[in-house]
Formats: structure tokens, C-alpha cells, sequence
């Protein structure tokens, strides 16, 4: 019997090898949040966000068998989630914006637009930049990709996808700031308020 997570999951892979159905539905289980997690972030919507999940784990049982046993398999299927998420992404929608900029600039404080909300609150934000802005913001401050590996995976040139990750953070940072006053406004109105 399996004793530890890793032992769960290599146990799991070998049924999905021969095509178990119980095996496939364990696996998918067993990954089941940390898949969606990276659904949410590219996706606008809860239905797009299951679709990617659906096709993602498609392609992970078809493909099991290229997976190199040396290497993390959440990583393995981190990746493809990440490529269905791109890939559902260029063939519904096309970039709105894909204006070039002659030099990347840094936000100064970038830090702020993290540090200050909860996890879901900062997902809603991310949800709610455009197609454009949210791809190439989660590519690169979340997934680590350079600007180079991003403009290669959208098929944009390098100054776009600086240009989009520069105005994902001004437009995060707004969001950021318009609800920290909304918060300290209904905080001010009820601390204001009297009690008869």
C-alpha cells in the first residue's frame, strides 16, 4: 500500500497508463484545486475557467505517457494547464490592445498591489483585465516567464508584452486603490454612525 503523497500519485499514474478510469478520476481529484487555481487566473469567468480545466485534463491522460518520471509531476501538469489556459485564450479571443512601447517601465511600487488584498480579492482583480492584460500579467509576475518566452507563447513581439504587463499593473493598482477607499469609506460611514 501507498504511504506517502508521491507514492498516491505514481500509483494513480500507472492506472491512467493503462487507461483506468477509477485511476484518471483519482488523479483528477487529487489535483483537482491547484488545477483550477491556475484556471481561475487566466480565465474571465467560471465557465471558462472549467473548460480549460476540462480540455487540460484531456490532454494530461492523453499525453501521460511523455511524462518523465524524473521530473515533479505537478510541475508536468502545471505547464499544460498554463498552455491549454494560452491556447483556449488565442482561439476565443484576439488582443484588444497591442500597442509597443520603446521602454519597459517599472511601477515603483510594485509590491502594493499584492500585499494589500486577500487571495480571492486579488483574483477578482486579475479577472478583470482584459484578455490581453491578464494573459501576459500572469505569464510573467505569476508563472515566471520572461518577456521573451511570452512574446514566443502569444505569438506578440516583446515590446507588446512589456507594454501589456506594464498597463495590467497600472490598471491592478487602480482597481487596488479604488477598493481600498470604497473599504475605508464604509468603514468611515460606520464608525460615524451614532448609537441611540
Amino acid at each position: 500500500m501507498p504511504t506517502t503523497n508521491e507514492e498516491i500519485v505514481q500509483q494513480y499514474i500507472a492506472g491512467c497508463l493503462q487507461h483506468d478510469r477509477e485511476s484518471q478520476y483519482a488523479l483528477f481529484k487529487y489535483f483537482h484545486s491547484y488545477a483550477m487555481g491556475i484556471c481561475k487566473r487566466y480565465a474571465r469567468r467560471s465557465d471558462e475557467a472549467s473548460d480549460i480545466l476540462s480540455e487540460s485534463f484531456l490532454k494530461i491522460f492523453n499525453h501521460i505517457d511523455q511524462y518523465d518520471a524524473s521530473k515533479p509531476f505537478k510541475s508536468w501538469i502545471g505547464r499544460i494547464i498554463t498552455n491549454t489556459a494560452i491556447d483556449y485564450y488565442r482561439a476565443s479571443l484576439k488582443f484588444a490592445q497591442q500597442e509597443d512601447v520603446d521602454e519597459h517601465v517599472s511601477m515603483s511600487n510594485e509590491a502594493s498591489i499584492y500585499s494589500k488584498l486577500a487571495y480571492d480579492d486579488l483574483l477578482a482583480l486579475i479577472r478583470s483585465l482584459s484578455p490581453a492584460y491578464r494573459t501576459v500579467f500572469n505569464l510573467y509576475a505569476i508563472d515566471g516567464y520572461s518577456h521573451d518566452e511570452i512574446a514566443k507563447m502569444l505569438g506578440i513581439n516583446i515590446n507588446t508584452s512589456k507594454s501589456n504587463l506594464h498597463k495590467a499593473r497600472k490598471k491592478l493598482q487602480e482597481l487596488l486603490d479604488k477598493t481600498a477607499n470604497e473599504r475605508m469609506g464604509t468603514q468611515a460611514d460606520n464608525d460615524g454612525q451614532l448609537i441611540r
